[in-house]
């Protein structure tokens, strides 16, 4: 399984950015997904998580927000961001939800100017 995250970059406080995460080597379709990001100095914390069903979950701080979708088509998923703060700089990653361990992609750095 591999994930490929990419959208990453700087954007001024209020801005929007778009992440992507696209899926191989697996049945992306019957998968869950989900965001997570840390911040300096933070752990790691949940963002947003888009069920198989299409069901999505978020945190309280994005919600509002933030969207999370996912294209079965095209094996990716997608995090919407807008109306963006300081405080959402971080490194996004994008998780497949595995019972027998999660797999995670690399990571991209979202760096929001206020």
């Amino acid at each position: 399984v591999q994930l490929q995250a990419c959208g990453g970059g700087l954007v001024q406080a209020g801005g929007s950015l778009r992440l992507s995460c696209a899926a191989s080597g697996v049945t992306f379709s019957s998968r869950h997904m989900a965001w997570h990001r840390q911040a300096p100095g933070k752990q790691r914390e949940m963002v947003a998580t888009i069920y198989n069903g299409g069901t999505t979950k978020y945190a309280d701080s994005v919600k509002g927000r933030f969207t999370i979708s996912r294209d079965n088509a095209k094996n990716t998923v997608y995090l919407q961001m807008n109306n963006v703060n300081p405080e959402d700089t971080a490194v996004y990653y994008c998780k497949m939800i595995h019972v027998r361990g999660d797999y995670w992609g690399q990571g991209t750095l979202v760096t929001v100017s206020s």
